[in-house]
């Protein structure tokens, strides 16, 4: 019989699939703004490739890299994505112009949703006294989004994996969690949606908690 882990003093929050997500598909924005740019493409084709080639990518991480140098990274890797996904979507290649214009385009709130459970149960832990961190594989549009959609305020600290220098299910982003919260990995659960999330919990000695969303 597995003994029940003791109740968290904190929780390490995945972010995308967690806490938010996007109101319309991927397909949807990379098509409207491609057309806009004389590439036509039909959402559905965009979506049935988004997935793989996103999974198969290296980790959205930079090490050693900050500022301008670290912005100019991430541009670059979501780029590379988009290329690949207009290219094996059969639209073509995307010029520099629309790589950047879409990498703008989903830094914008309006674009995201928050899930209905998630502000009330954010602060009813706070209220609690548990400690929240955001740790996410995603880049530097996180802190503003997070902030947008009203998230922030119950937030301790926020980690993603561009400048971690690691992406989950390297354990290195809920390391540096839990050194911002100052806490120990037996104090902490880590709340998030996909094995990525489960393997660096593991790795790090923190129990997991995945929720199976729609």
């Amino acid at each position: 019989m597995t003994a029940r882990p003791s109740p968290p003093a904190g929780l390490l929050l995945d972010a995308m699939g967690t806490l938010i997500g996007l109101k319309d598909s991927v397909g949807t924005t990379y098509a409207a703004l491609a057309q806009r740019h004389g590439l036509t493409v039909e959402p559905a084709a965009i979506d049935r490739v988004f997935g793989s080639i996103y999974g198969q990518a290296p980790p959205l991480a930079f090490p050693g890299l900050e500022g301008p140098a670290l912005k100019g990274a991430e541009i670059n890797w979501w780029g590379e994505r988009i290329n690949e996904t207009l290219l094996q979507a059969g639209a073509g290649p995307a010029p520099e112009a629309l790589r950047i214009e879409l990498f703008e385009r989903f830094a914008c709130t309006d674009l995201w949703r928050v899930f209905a459970d998630v502000p009330s149960q954010l602060e009813a832990w706070k209220a609690r006294g548990l400690k929240l961190a955001v740790v996410s594989n995603f880049d530097q549009r996180l802190h503003d989004l997070l902030e947008g959609l009203g998230l922030n305020l119950w937030l301790d600290a926020v980690v993603i994996s561009s400048q971690a220098g690691a992406a989950k299910p390297n354990p290195k982003p809920l390391q540096l969690a839990l050194q911002a919260l100052e806490m120990e990995a037996h104090q902490v659960w880590h709340v998030g949606d996909s094995a990525a999330d489960e393997q660096a919990a593991q790795a790090a000695g923190i129990t997991c908690v995945l929720v199976k969303r729609p």
